[in-house]
């Protein structure tokens, strides 16, 4: 909900120091953070062997379905024998799977050449420039730059729905969030970028917003950012 990267080397440190364990969920950055698009221990460099339970998800960057939890071999026999996700459900269907297999192979540039790793520039240059567009709108965004959950701030929750409908009528899809979701006076629409998504997309999307802000009155920042500052470039 907040676009934010946790500051996970910092939080491994205190794992050593204290020996204690460590849980790691990213199903918003496998597939989507870092040069190689390993999530957020390849954005940091960090070693996944240093967290002890790891989990994540296929339905996002995969465009496929379920999730995974990775971590030693004691701990994945323990869930197989112990777990009611593991105990009573279905095996994956077959179609599925293909698909989990043949976009992680993508991403990791075992088929179709370099397709992967282009991907993988394209959504790290559409969530820099999207957000500093966004700012430079005037639009309160949450999170981390290189993040591409975009929140943008409307506040109250009667314009949370108002701002939905506005971009339906441009035949775009938001996703509005309000409370309990978030606090209560914090309600917002949440972009999330995708590499199939070109510049003048963007820029389509970007303007169709600044119509929206102007009409609804979402215009927060006090210090937007020029437009001039803004390139669309390669972040890695």
């Amino acid at each position: 909900m907040e676009g934010s990267i946790t500051n996970l080397p910092d939080i491994i440190a205190i794992k050593k120091k204290y020996k204690v364990y460590l849980y790691v969920d990213e199903a918003h950055s496998i597939g989507a953070l870092g040069p190689n698009g390993r999530g957020i221990f390849d954005y940091y460099n960090c070693c996944p062997k240093d967290v002890d339970i790891l989990m994540g998800t296929f339905s996002k960057s995969f465009g496929s379905a379920g999730g995974y939890i990775a971590g030693s071999q004691d701990l994945i026999d323990y869930l197989r024998v112990n777990s009611h996700a593991s105990c009573y459900a279905t095996s994956m269907a077959p179609p599925v799977a293909q698909v989990i297999i043949t976009s992680m192979s993508m991403i990791m540039g075992r088929k179709h050449g370099e397709e992967g790793r282009k991907r993988i520039i394209q959504l790290a240059s559409n969530v820099k420039y999207f957000r500093r567009k966004l700012k430079a709108l005037g639009c309160i965004v949450y999170g981390n730059d290189n993040s591409p959950v975009i929140p943008m701030l409307v506040y109250m929750i009667s314009k949370v729905g108002a701002t939905v409908r506005e971009f339906n009528k441009f035949n775009i899809a938001t996703v509005g969030v309000g409370f309990p979701a978030t606090p209560l006076l914090e309600g917002r629409i949440r972009f999330c970028m995708s590499a199939a998504l070109s510049k003048e997309q963007l820029d389509e999307v970007l303007d169709a917003t600044e119509k929206i802000m102007n009409k609804l009155g979402l215009c927060y920042s006090k210090k937007p950012i020029s437009n001039k500052e803004i390139l669309y470039e390669n972040p890695y």
